[in-house]
């Protein structure tokens, strides 16, 4: 494994609506449209974001992205192309990442 990247969705009450992960072997209809419309067709393994994103269910105010590399310390979580659109997709309002 290469790092661990968890998303967290919360409503607009602050509730924990579903927890995302990235998976190296699993992928999603949403996943591969999304990485064709901006222009990389071959990403198509689920990324934490949009596993959240699709696992919520409703929809999310807040998206918390964290990334903790191999060693056990946090790395920059900064939504790629892929998830900036799907973030825009399905209308989540505030993002973090560490």
């Amino acid at each position: 494994m290469k790092h661990l990247i968890t998303a967290f969705a919360y409503d607009k009450r602050g509730r924990l609506l579903s927890i995302g992960r990235n998976n190296y072997v699993k992928s999603h209809p949403t996943q591969a449209r999304l990485a064709a419309k901006v222009g990389q067709p071959q990403k198509i393994y689920l990324h934490a974001e949009i596993d959240a994103l699709l696992k919520a269910r409703q929809k999310v105010h807040l998206l918390v992205v964290v990334r903790v590399k191999k060693d056990g310390t946090y790395g920059n979580a900064r939504p790629c192309a892929i998830c900036r659109e799907a973030i825009r997709f399905f209308g989540v309002t505030h993002v973090e990442h560490s």
